[in-house]
Parts: structure tokens; sequence; C-alpha cells
């Protein structure tokens, strides 16, 4: 059927009356231009659409030949519209009546879309319904032509789905859930049952090898989907890992990367499903007559392949089905390797940046810590949060936190960077304020040698950073900062506070110095750093999650381990936009069965004397098989502090991981080892040290220099040091 036009009316009204001007016989014809009412039924009779008029009654009064499909005109006259026998309508043309009553009431044109269902296949018709009106305007009938709009009608559709699988297709980045959008928007639009699988290298990551070099080609089911609940015409469960043959249908489509529109029939089955008995017996059950195999491709590597068949549309698929099949899954695959990119990449970050932190706590007296890290869930990739815990000469340690801008490899990288820069740093035994001075002088020259075009994320500048040093001889913990939230510190008494640091300016700005402060800190106190992606994470204001942070660590009772864990269920809550990181200190102090100390006259004399006390504290804390050389140490280090130092001097034991020695002097000239002459009197002391002990250093403060040497506890084993 097509289009329909009105047909004339003469001056009584009726259809097929003549149309000419008053006074002229219907049989004369028209002068001019004009023809006669017989012409006019010859010119109906020759178009090529369909045209039919029907009457007040809504019966049919007229057709022509292109209308009357196959049947005389008189044995279609009387039919209403939409019928193909009387009482029996055209399935897809039920609501004809209901327009036809509309422009017989308004007496104004109308459209009307049918589709029409029929053994060849499904079609859409366009029907132009225009009323018919006498001299006097009454409508007499209406006229329609019908135009076979099907293929504008599926390109319609099919650019109406290309535009739905560009909002649900790649919704997020994961593999599995950009499979399942296409297989959920194919189920919906022109499919009875898809079937998404992906090469198993994608899976996992791995790189794909050309189809064509493999016998059996192995595959993870990703996604299906089914007009029936549950699937049942799948062989293959989600998840699991199958195989086709290079020769079968999914081979050679893969092996080809061409997209493929299978004829299911008994000829067919056989050779599609090769060697594989399962699927074909679940083919023959569920009656799957049409099949596209579409493989997955995207920027030149194969991922994996796409299946769609019919079993309860009757029509099989088509040219325009195959196209549109495979436009979806080009932009299915797009996505799925931007999601396998991203997923490659953020598991590298993720693995460099584990790597580059600490496995296990390093062994020492000091303090008794615990650290959480948590990877961003935003999908802005793995960020350069970072933290530390670093054993210091004199049983001190060093607590640090820090945060590197930008998001995934680079930050992981420049984090890394950082660590160990700070590493060396804290090695050399600088104050806090000097450490960051000197990090962020290095944060300047590495940001100064990066290539102008570097990305964004391998630069340094704005990288945050915490560092705290904790003595256990003394409480006193000393603490700076760059541009990083201050610690929060709960006292054993319960109280709990936010320590007032001195602000610095994020590291590579320049320009302003840092400040240290000094906090005294009763034994087990507790001492929380941590990076902003922790009181940003709860997703409240900061102040209310800083009340929060403050509660939970203010809580009695718990371990430290608990009020690790207390402290992410508390804040940590949902998709956090940034890593987190957190470092809790339970603070220790030595006592008298692992610290002495005296103070020293600058006099020669007196070494001797610190001999013997030295040798006495050993003796009383069992360690007698290191007198001998302690007291070579404390001898050669105290003549030194004698000779080239000043007073005050001070002499200390300390007996933790390891036994150390130290003396203090109050000036800051540097000692140097060197090896003496023949005839050199002096210049063998720090070398005498350096060979008796495991480690020796200098570190300075505001009054002086502290020498110190480092010798393994007797009987301990090296791995109970490190």
């Amino acid at each position: 059927m097509g289009p329909m036009t009105p047909d004339e009316t003469g001056s009584s009204g009726q259809p097929g009356a003549g149309g000419g001007p008053p006074g002229r016989s219907r049989a004369e014809p028209a002068t001019g231009t004009g023809v006669s009412d017989e012409q006019r039924r010859g010119i109906l009779e020759q178009l090529p659409v369909p045209v039919a008029f029907f009457g007040t009654d809504q019966r049919l009064a007229m057709v022509n030949r292109a209308a009357s499909v196959g049947r005389t005109e008189a044995e279609m006259l009387g039919l209403r519209p939409g019928e193909i026998e009387p009482g029996l309508f055209l399935e897809g043309g039920e609501g004809l009546s209901e327009a036809f009553d509309r422009v017989m009431r308004t007496g104004d044109a109308a459209t009307y879309e049918m589709h029409l269902k029929a053994q060849h296949g499904d079609h859409v018709w366009q029907a132009a319904l225009s009323p018919v009106k006498d001299a006097g305007g009454e409508v007499q009938g209406v006229c329609v032509v019908m135009v076979d709009t099907t293929e504008q009608y599926w390109a319609s559709r099919r650019l109406a789905v290309l535009n739905q699988a560009s909002m649900r297709i790649g919704s997020t980045l994961d593999v599995e859930r950009t499979a399942e959008e296409l297989a959920e928007l194919a189920v919906e639009e022109f499919a009875d049952f898809v079937s998404v699988d992906l090469l198993s290298e994608v899976v996992t990551g791995d790189e794909t090898a050309p189809a064509h070099r493999r016998g059996l080609i192995s595959f993870e089911r990703a996604a299906q989907g089914s007009v029936l609940e549950g699937c049942p015409e799948a062989v293959v469960p989600l998840g699991e890992t199958h195989a086709y043959d290079r020769d079968s249908v999914v081979g050679r489509a893969l092996v080809h990367g061409e997209p493929v529109r299978v004829l299911v029939d008994d000829d067919a089955l056989p050779r599609w499903m090769k060697g594989d008995p399962a699927r074909l017996r679940t083919m023959r059950e569920y009656k799957i007559h049409s099949a596209l195999v579409v493989p997955l491709s995207a920027r030149g590597v194969t991922l994996g392949v796409a299946q769609f068949c019919r079993h309860r549309t009757p029509r099989p698929f088509g040219a325009g089905d195959l196209q549109l099949a495979s436009e979806l899954v080009s932009r299915a695959a797009v996505c799925v390797d931007n999601a396998r990119r991203y997923t490659r990449e953020r598991e590298t970050a993720l693995a460099l940046q584990r790597s580059l932190l600490p496995r296990r706590a390093a062994r020492q007296r000091a303090v008794e810590v615990t650290a959480r890290y948590l990877p961003n869930t935003g999908g802005n990739g793995i960020g350069g949060d970072w933290f530390d815990v670093i054993p210091l000469s004199g049983a001190r340690v060093a607590l640090v936190v820090g945060d590197v801008v930008g998001h995934g490899v680079h930050a992981s990288a420049t984090m890394g960077r950082l660590r160990t820069a700070v590493r060396t740093l804290a090695d050399v035994d600088l104050a806090p304020d000097e450490l960051l001075t000197q990090l962020d002088d290095l944060v300047l020259t590495l940001d100064r040698e990066q290539p102008v075009n570097s990305p964004e994320g391998a630069r340094v500048t704005g990288a945050t950073c915490l560092y705290a040093v904790y003595d256990p001889a003394t409480g006193s913990c000393g603490m700076a900062r760059a541009g990083h939230p201050e610690p929060v510190l709960a006292r054993p008494d319960g109280t709990v506070e936010v320590l007032a640091l001195p602000p610095g300016p994020p590291l590579g700005v320049g320009g302003s110095a840092f400040e240290a402060a000094e906090f005294d800190l009763p034994e087990d106190s507790r001492i929380a750093l941590y990076t902003d992606g922790l009181i940003e994470a709860a997703g409240t204001d900061t102040d209310a999650a800083m009340a929060e942070l403050l509660e939970v660590l203010g809580r009695r009772g718990l371990s430290l381990e608990a009020s690790g864990d207390t402290v992410m269920d508390t804040l940590v809550r949902g998709q956090q936009n940034d890593d987190v990181a957190l470092l809790l200190a339970r603070t220790r102090r030595l006592d008298a069965g692992h610290y002495a100390a005296w103070d020293l006259p600058a006099d020669p004399a007196v070494v001797s004397n610190a001999r013997k006390r030295a040798a006495a504290q050993l003796a009383a804390w069992g360690l007698d098989d290191a007198v001998f050389t302690t007291e070579l140490v404390v001898s050669e280090l105290v003549t030194n502090a004698i000779r080239h130092g000043g007073d005050p001097i001070r002499l200390r034991l300390i007996r933790d991981a390891a036994l150390i020695c130290e003396v203090f002097d109050g000036s800051s000239t540097a000692p140097h080892l060197r090896r003496a002459r023949m005839f050199d009197e002096g210049g063998r002391g720090l070398l005498l040290v350096a060979s008796l002990t495991r480690r020796w250093g200098t570190r300075y403060s505001g009054t002086g220099k502290t020498i110190w040497a480092e010798q393994p506890l007797p009987g301990a084993e090296e791995s109970e040091l490190l």
C-alpha cells in the first residue's frame, strides 16, 4: 500500500462526480489542460502509490490498482479501514479507524504510521489522510494515500539506537560492564539472544596474539542477554573460559576481522558449530534461525567477538541489521579498549605505588606504628599519596606523610622520587625544617629538568609533605610541614587536639622558609599523620570530618590497629575521588633499662672515668660481651670531643635494636675520617670507630653536634636489626 489522494467530487458532492466548472457535461473534455472523468480515473489507476477513498460510513468506496493487492476493486469495496477481509483486520492497521474518526470529526488532514506484518516481512507505511469536502465544506469522506517508508523507518531506528549507544555504552571504565551494556541494548532493540566474549588476554591485561596464529581461540564470557528470562540459550556461564575452533564461523570471522551474517539451517549448523555439540544442541532446541557474528576490534587490536541471534523474531537479520550490529560493536570495542587501557594503567600505577610504599614497618622501638592506604575509586587514576617510617640515629624515628599532585603512573613515579629523596636527606640527620628546605630545592631542580612538553602529572611542584622526628629518650618531637594538613595528637588522658604547626608552602613554590615546632609527647600518646583525601572522603565539609577524626582518635581502650580501622570506616564512605593515606604512631619512652647518660667536664682525665661508667652500665644490662668494643669507642669519641669540641660534653648509651654510643659537644666542627700516616701521632680515632662498629655518623643541632656509633647487640640475629 502507499500514499492516497482524494478523488474529485461533482456538484452533487459524491465521490467520482465531475470536477469541471458548472455548465459543462461530465463526458465533455475540458478545454486547454482539462481532462474528462474517465481520464482522471485512468490517471488514478496508473499512480504507483496506493490510493483509496472511504465514505462517511467509513466503507471503502474507491481504490486504485496499486492498493488492490491482487484483488479486484469489487472484492474490496465496503471494507473498513485496515480490514483485509470482512471482520479481519491487518495486523498493525488496527488504529486506522480512530484516525479516520478524527479526520471526519475535525476536517483536518492527518498522518498515521502503520507497522504491517506479513509473511514476506514487516513493512512500515505512512498514511496521509485527507478530508474530501463538498462545496459547502462538509466532509463527505476521507482519501488515503500511502507510502512505503520501511527503509526510512529502519534507518531512523538505527540512528536512534546508535544515539542510545553513545549514551549507554561505555558509561564506566569497566570492561565487563561495557560488555553488559552492549548486550542489554541489543536485546532491547533487534536481537533475541546476545553473547559478548573477550579474548582471555584482554581480561588478564596481557598483549593479544593474532588470531590466525591459533588453533583454538580462548575467550572469557563477559556478558550475555536474552528475551527469555535467565538466558537459557547460553551454554557458557558468565566469567567462564571457553574456546572456538579456528575453522568455525566465529573463528573465521575473528581471523578475517569481518562481520558475518548467517542463516542458520540444518546445513549451516554443523559447519558453524564445528566440534561443539553443546552449542549445536542448544541452537536446535531454541530454533535459532539467524545470527550475526561481529568481531570486537579497536585501534588495530582484536579484543573479542559479539554474537546476535534470533529465535523469537521470525524475520531473519538483514543487511541493515548487520550494519547496525557492526556500528554498535565498533563503539563498544572502543569503550572496552579504553577500559582495558585504563585498567592496565591503574594496575601499573597501583603496583608501582605499592612497591614504593613500605611493605612492613622498619624495626625500631621509638613508636608503634600502623598505616592505611586506599587508592581512589572515582576514576581519576592512582594518586601520589605516600608515607614512611625511617629509623634515625640515637633510637629516634622519622614519620613522613606526603601527597604528590596529579594521578597515574607519573604521580606514582614522582612519589617514589620524593620518598627516596626524603630517606636520603633523613640519613644525613637534618632537622625537619632543614630537610624540607633541601627537599624544596630538589623539587625545583627536578621541575627545571622536566621537558617543556612533559605531562602535567610528571611535574612535582605542588607536592605536600609533613616530616616529624620523635626522640624516645626525651619524648620530644620536632615537626615541619610543606602545605600539608596538620597532625592530630591524642594524649593518654583522652584529650585530643590538632597540633598547630607553622604554615609552609607546598614543595616547589620557593621563596618561603620552613619552620619547625617542638612538642613534648607523653608516653602512650597517639599521633595521626594523614593526607587530605582522608578528611575529604567523607563527603561532608572538612570541619565535620575533622571533628569525626578527633572523636575517633579520642576513644580510649582501642588498640592502634583498631583505631586505624575505625578511622577508615568512619571517614571513608563509598567512592572517594582521592587517595587516602593514614599513619598512626603510639609513642614509647626509653627507661633505665634502655638508656643512660652522663655529663662530662672537658678534662682529658675524665676519659678513663667515662670508660668505667660505660662498662658498668653494660654489665648492668647483661651486655658483658660488648664491653671491650664499647670502651674503645667511648674512649675515642670522648677524647675527640675534649680535644676538638668544647663544653658541654655529654655521653649517652642507648640499648635499642642495636647498642648506640653518643657523645655530644658544643662545637659544630665536622669530624673527618682519614687514614693516618706511618709516623702520625693522631688521626686513627674515627677510623678505629668505623672499623669496630656497624655504622657511625654525625648530627647537628643549634648548640653543637653529636657523634654516634652503632654496634650490633651481642647474640642478636642480623635480621632482627633490620
